[in-house]
């Protein structure tokens, strides 16, 4: 699979453990080093800040979006190769999946986790087909992982989506997998109404 681009979820705190933001690091290191672009949130905080400082330093090029109300918040990174503002949080989303080739969450908040579900929620519907991935530092997302396999076996989402993300502790393995293709089988979600009797 081509991709030119990785849009990277992350916390826009760095997270009470060194590691989390090591892994940013290598994060960023590689994408740079590989010639691939880093699209996210625009913030220069937290493991934001991080994945993005790296992949310039590296010699990539890193396009944040940022909403014009976190500009204050989060601190606007603004020595990025393109800045983009907007006006929403829908607006951020969609832009950011539009740019991107592919999708990495790193360790974050409630954010992070609302881009990665809603992200995911596109691919189950077949409005995208792009690779999606988890950088499981310190098994940050081993409860994540839990649940999606306990949907699947309430009957809440199909088997075949039970874990819709490649996962891994490294950074490099993760953009490999990311090369390899998408890492969700698509299925026909709808069920079928019950016959009327």
């Amino acid at each position: 699979m081509d991709v030119r681009s990785i849009c990277v979820f992350c916390g826009s705190r760095p997270g009470n453990h060194p590691e989390y933001t090591k892994a940013a690091e290598q994060l960023g290191t590689e994408l740079g080093r590989r010639g691939i672009t880093l699209v996210y949130g625009g913030a220069s905080v937290g493991l934001m800040g991080t994945v993005a400082s790296a992949a310039l330093a590296a010699g990539g090029k890193v396009v944040g979006v940022l909403p014009q109300f976190l500009g204050k918040r989060e601190l606007a990174y603004l020595g990025l190769t393109e800045f983009i503002r907007v006006d929403s949080m829908h607006e951020r989303k969609a832009l950011m999946a539009s740019r991107s080739d592919a999708f990495i969450a790193l360790p974050g908040g409630f954010g992070t986790l609302d881009e990665l579900f809603e992200i995911t929620t596109w691919a189950q519907l077949g409005l995208h087909g792009k690779p999606m991935g988890l950088l499981d530092t310190r098994g940050f997302f081993q409860p994540l992982v839990a649940l999606a396999r306990h949907m699947a076996q309430e009957g809440f989402v199909p088997e075949a989506q039970a874990l819709p993300f490649a996962v891994s502790t490294s950074p490099s393995e993760l953009v490999d997998r990311m090369m390899a293709g998408p890492t969700l089988q698509v299925t026909e979600k709808w069920l079928k109404r019950p016959e009327q009797t």
